[in-house]
């Protein structure tokens, strides 16, 4: 017997876990980003992007809780370092400049310079701000 299968539209979240957002590139120039399209917020003009490295030590973690992941919770924390603990182990310093309702974005720091980064709420477990 033949069954139809039916489709059912949804979002499925799961396949933006460990998606990065693209970063725009200066036309001509490969590799360098532009940022100049990043959206600007009131008060926080010529402010979107770092422009000092993140401080050098690594924050003691805080007990997780369901509070922490929320979106209204780290959008304290727009325009500031902030230290984020995900659910696959990962760490890192980051400074957000946006917040959704389940994501969040801004600037991963890898090392060496910031990287626009942007992430689903859901898979950070704790995270603290300066």
């Amino acid at each position: 017997m033949y069954h139809e299968l039916i489709y059912f539209p949804y979002v499925n979240y799961d396949q933006y876990y460990n998606r990065q957002f693209p970063v725009p590139q200066i036309p001509g120039i490969p590799g360098i980003p532009d940022f100049s399209s990043v959206p600007s917020f009131p008060g926080q003009e010529g402010s979107q992007m770092p422009t000092s490295p993140p401080p050098s030590f690594i924050p003691q973690q805080s007990m997780a809780s369901p509070f922490s992941v929320d979106p209204g919770a780290i959008s304290f924390c727009l325009f500031r370092n902030t230290y984020i603990w995900l659910s696959n182990g990962e760490q890192f310093w980051y400074y957000p400049i946006f917040v959704g309702p389940r994501s969040v974005a801004g600037f991963r720091w890898n090392g060496r310079f910031w990287m626009m980064f942007g992430m689903d709420t859901r898979r950070i477990i704790s995270f603290t701000c300066f």
